[in-house]
């Protein structure tokens, strides 16, 4: 999980998506949709877990919240797993007005716009890498600041340090994207930082107390394009794709200096020199990853949205690897990288729902053990699917892994805040789906599905809908309210619009 849609929408994607609803909720800022990124993962794409309990734990962003009346400066809150799920009885809610958090809750600041978990300092609690991509910093406007939070017996804290834009005139939104994995296989989790450049900064671990300081600190440089409209990666996604021990990273971007050139991806594969842009390898288009194992073959799968339809543009062209309502393209990994790729869209097998235009099947998606058998399972979401009259009500997919990779013929599932035993209704531009995540965050070794959604005009909130053993059910289901979380409700908060990867 993790990924950022785009500000503004490439050539392929000139469709109804979230360019005027994001513009509207967030007042023309920025909104970043998160990635699924495994932390420091190979291929079972672990839940964090902040309070070292053994039990997973969900972090998320409410970006455009208000903090001490300041517009936009945004929240973190983390939602600590129990025997009974996730609520927002035992929980951390984190601004830079929270004791220890560098800097000050500041208008448009957009703390936790991206996040990225994993155990930087090596003492057993994982950490959280948080972005404020529009902070100021100095006479930069929108420059961007990034922090990592520090996990304890409690859970995040304010505790944390620091990582400074080491180029802050060569480019803005420090922290756009973010990736954690250990892309040395030295044991210890490394950082990958995006921005509006093409070029990727990658801080070795462990991060500790004394900050970046010290770290050191690599670049690389994949084939996507900066400048113009293009403004950097999309998303940032690392996973174990071909099984050697190391985390390797997808990099999601364009081709052309403009968003309305064609998306591209690359694979760049970790080495023991760290990532390794000489070996990076062209994928299937999409703007949405994340990585883990489908097939149970020991190499991590690559899962991209690509959430566009394939009717003629305006220009005569069809954008490429597309279908009909959304596609996901899913690349199965192997010894040598990416290898086999098969494409799923709502007219694939028996895959709920019906393939429309503008429905934006892929828009988000997340992959986690249902059953525990073994096999990483898919949720994918349809955000802008229309139900019941309610125009992008938003609808989840959840199709189970086999040896034989997604299974698309039997046993999927989808829900909706129609669905009986969902908490909510369907209403129009609720964008159920606008964000999923699947993680374990009872214990049982089982993942469970977490829904975000813009409900109430973006205030937003979070669907908590379990695995029972078997798979998602929406018995024990709940949701937790911005106000459950202590996010005030002024303006459009976007509260669970971006999961940390």
């Amino acid at each position: 999980m993790h990924k950022q849609h785009p500000y503004h929408r490439p050539r392929a994607l000139q469709l109804a998506l979230a360019t005027a609803t994001a513009a509207a909720l967030t007042g023309g800022l920025l909104t970043f949709s998160a990635a699924t990124a495994s932390a420091a993962d190979s291929t079972t794409v672990p839940a964090a877990d902040f309070n070292g309990d053994g039990i997973g734990d969900v972090a998320f962003s409410a970006s455009g919240a208000y903090v001490s009346g300041h517009k936009y400066a945004g929240q973190v809150v983390a939602l600590y797993g129990t025997a009974t799920g996730v609520s927002a009885a035992k929980r951390s809610t984190i601004s830079q007005n929270t004791a220890g958090v560098p800097g000050t809750a500041e208008a448009g600041d957009a703390f936790g716009a991206e996040t990225a978990y994993a155990d930087f300092n090596g003492d057993g609690y994982d950490d959280l890498a948080v972005s404020s991509p529009h902070e100021k910093v100095g006479t930069d406007t929108d420059g961007g600041g990034l922090a990592v939070l520090w996990g304890s017996p409690s859970g995040l804290t304010g505790k944390a340090v620091t990582i400074s834009d080491p180029a802050t005139s060569s480019h803005d939104l420090w922290g756009k994207n973010l990736a954690a994995g250990d892309f040395d296989g030295d044991g210890k989790a490394d950082l990958a930082v995006g921005s509006t450049s093409s070029t990727i900064y990658v801080y070795k671990g462990g991060i500790t107390s004394g900050g970046a300081a010290g770290l050191a600190r690599t670049t690389i440089k994949p084939p996507i394009q900066s400048g113009g409209t293009a403004r950097g990666p999309l998303n940032l996604t690392a996973g174990d794709i071909n099984g050697d021990g190391r985390t390797d990273l997808v990099v999601d971007g364009f081709e052309t200096k403009t968003d309305y050139g064609w998306n591209t991806n690359y694979y760049v594969p970790g080495t023991a020199n760290g990532l390794s842009v000489s070996a990076a390898k062209t994928l299937k288009t999409g703007i949405i990853t994340a990585v883990g194992d489908i097939n149970g073959d020991g190499f991590g799968d690559i899962v991209s949205g690509a959430p566009w339809d394939n009717t003629k543009l305006s220009d005569g062209t069809t954008p490429p690897d597309s279908a009909y309502g959304g596609k996901v393209n899913i690349t199965y990994g192997s010894a040598s990288g990416p290898a086999s790729t098969a494409g799923i869209s709502q007219s694939t097998g028996s895959v709920p729902g019906t393939a429309e235009k503008n429905d934006s099947f892929g828009y988000e998606l997340d992959l986690g053990d249902i059953n525990h058998d073994g096999y990483q399972d898919l949720v994918v979401s349809t955000a802008y699917e229309d139900l019941d009259g309610h125009a992008d009500a938003g609808m989840v997919t959840v199709l189970y892994g086999s040896a034989q990779g997604v299974n698309t013929s039997s046993g999927a599932q989808a829900f909706a805040q129609s669905t009986p035993g969902v908490p909510g209704n369907d209403e129009k531009g609720d964008l159920f789906g606008v964000d999923v995540k699947l993680d374990d965050v009872t214990g049982d070794g089982r993942a469970d599905l977490l829904v975000g959604s813009y409900e109430n005009a973006g205030d937003g909130t979070i669907t908590y809908l379990p695995s029972n053993g078997t798979k998602i059910t929406t018995t024990g289901s709940r949701s937790v309210w911005p106000a459950d979380a202590g996010v005030s409700t002024t303006g459009s908060p976007a509260f669970g619009a971006n999961f940390a990867d």
